[in-house]
């Protein structure tokens, strides 16, 4: 079995595991492949959310599914803590293994594309001055934002940047566009939950620039007139599962829930 290693840089602790891991999967028979090598039948994340979130963009590339193991704060991508390498392992080279599929989220700005797995950002530049942002969803205009931001989330990504923007915690299994605005100055100031085929159209209004990210991608700054365009991704990406915990054990387990 052939693995990609996405590893988060700087924390010693990301480091000497990833160490760790390169040997023992050595030592079952798998093979580590570096970036440009052959093609990896599975990505592994070792660090936080982010360092998943760049391994899910590997594994969309190869088309194959990612394994996170979490040596973050919150982890709520990873599937395994350091301490379960070994039966982990175990598993991954027995195919012993389940993939639980998430969608993804793209977006186009000036003909450019982008595709994500958490969220798109369309956020002030400065940040002083509110930004006005008109919302088409399906060619139906629906209203102008005005904000700091808006947050256009899948449900993976409900539970990061959305979800400190007091959008709701939404379970991934189902499939869903979240739109979430950032300190709106409106009377309507709630998420909006859209079913997941919805086409969305964010005009820029006034001449106060914004800017524009993909899972932290940057998309570059747009001004007044300019659009962005926000739909499903072409495929999802496939998570690593090894079953028994559920969407809501595992909000209680993260937050610490009695």
């Amino acid at each position: 079995m052939k693995f990609a290693l996405e590893v988060r840089q700087g924390p010693e602790n990301a480091l000497v595991f990833s160490e760790k891991l390169r040997a023992l999967i050595a030592s079952v028979g798998g093979e580590v492949v570096e970036e440009g090598d052959e093609k990896p039948d599975l990505v592994v994340a070792v660090g936080g959310d982010g360092t998943v979130l760049a391994a899910a963009q590997r594994a969309l590339s190869h088309d194959v599914p990612v394994l996170g193991f979490n040596l973050g704060t919150m982890g709520f991508l990873a599937e395994a803590e350091p301490e379960d390498l070994e039966w982990v392992l175990e598993r991954l080279m027995r195919g012993d293994y389940q993939t639980s599929e998430r969608m993804t989220i793209r977006a186009t700005v000036a003909g450019r594309t982008a595709t994500g797995v958490n969220d798109v950002v369309v956020e002030k530049v400065e940040s002083q001055r509110l930004i006005h942002l008109d919302v088409s969803v399906d060619g139906e205009r629906f209203v102008t934002y005005r904000a700091d931001g808006l947050i256009l989330a899948t449900p993976t990504g409900s539970t990061a940047y959305s979800f400190s923007a007091r959008g709701p915690l939404v379970d991934p299994v189902l499939n869903a566009m979240i739109l979430t605005p950032v300190a709106a100055h409106s009377l309507f100031d709630r998420t909006l939950v859209l079913p997941a085929a919805s086409k969305l159209s964010i005009v820029v209004q006034r001449d106060r620039p914004v800017k524009v990210t993909v899972d932290k991608i940057d998309m570059g700054h747009l001004t007044a007139g300019l659009t962005v365009e926000i739909e499903q991704g072409e495929r999802p990406v496939r998570f690593v599962r090894f079953g028994g915990r559920s969407f809501t054990r595992l909000v209680r387990d993260k937050f610490g829930l009695d």
